[in-house]
């Protein structure tokens, strides 16, 4: 008896399964690994980045210059960022340390069960979470603004990759997708909210906001262990980045374009720490089609007109 040809579609869910005991393997791998680290970090500098945004907004409130700091970008106390996080912070900055660390963390938390629910993952969603389970628990630990970032950068709204932007700089790529997929009202939308905090940002703090571009430069790179490929040659990053940003332009209007923004802009960075890696999740779930693309109300089909008999001869 002749065996019958299999399609192409069963072909690649064989093929699926095959990798799936693998891929529960490295989720389980990265789980163990994330609890170690979580355990570690909690010992040794629990909360340590949120040091960096206290000391920030302490130094607004006392009328200092943001960026004249005696932390080196080598230490998590140094604060490379946009003044946003900064004049965000000035409110927790006049509380003591503990309790603004306390209440930044339950933010942290917050953001990360809310990206839980925006993103819904399924069972290969939640295997991605545990592979990358490491990098979640390290920036849970640490305090890392990481987590609300990659919240804002989930949802997909012009707005919210604004607002991301605003936190650490590099989400802005995240719009090379609405750039592919000629989405020019969305693009121009995110355009006019990023001018808009720029604007927010120079009118509550005009001096900090003008002193960001001089600090924002590749010297904050460092010496830490760095996983971007700058760190190998300079020009070897720049060449990946370029051709990245090709591919992300390029997949933008298909399935994987979404996911494919959100890789360039995590490592599109020349200084790369594991913990950044985390946003990778935000490319489970592309964000909604926008409602203002969709009709206000129901549109009914067009009435098919009815059929007429062919006209009887008269006689």
């Amino acid at each position: 008896m002749t065996p019958m040809p299999t399609s192409a579609a069963d072909r690649r869910q064989r093929r699926q399964r095959r990798f799936l005991p693998v891929l529960f393997a490295a989720a389980v791998l990265g789980i163990l690994i994330g609890i170690n680290t979580f355990l570690l970090h909690l010992g040794n500098d629990p909360l340590a980045d949120v040091h960096a945004y206290y000391d920030a907004g302490s130094r607004l409130n006392a009328g200092a210059p943001l960026y004249d700091q005696a932390a080196t970008t080598n230490d998590a106390e140094f604060y490379r960022y946009p003044p946003l996080l900064a004049i965000a912070f000035r409110p927790l900055a006049l509380l003591p340390f503990e309790t603004a660390a306390l209440i930044w963390e339950a933010i942290v938390v917050v953001s990360l069960v809310l990206l839980l629910v925006r993103l819904r993952p399924g069972f290969r969603g939640w295997l991605l979470f545990g592979m990358l389970a490491m990098t979640i628990l390290w920036s849970l630990a640490i305090g890392q603004a990481q987590v609300p970032m990659t919240l804002l950068v989930a949802l997909g709204a012009p707005w919210s990759i604004a607002l991301a932007a605003h936190l650490k700089i590099l989400p802005a790529l995240v719009a090379i997708w609405w750039i592919g997929r000629r989405d020019w009202r969305s693009l121009a939308r995110f355009a006019a909210w990023m001018i808009g905090l720029g604007v927010v940002q120079l009118a509550l703090e005009p001096a900090a906001t003008l002193a960001f571009p001089g600090v924002f430069n590749l010297g904050q790179v460092g010496e830490v262990r760095n996983w971007s490929p700058y760190a190998v040659s300079p020009w070897l990053w720049l060449a990946l980045v370029i051709a990245g940003a090709v591919a992300a332009w390029r997949l933008a209007p298909t399935r994987w374009g979404w996911a494919a923004a959100i890789a360039l802009s995590v490592f599109a960075t020349p200084r790369l720490l594991l913990y950044q890696l985390m946003t990778l999740v935000a490319g489970l779930r592309p964000p909604s089609p926008p409602l203002e693309t969709e009709p206000a109300f129901p549109v009914p089909p067009a009435a098919t007109p009815a059929p007429t008999s062919a006209a009887r001869p008269t006689g």
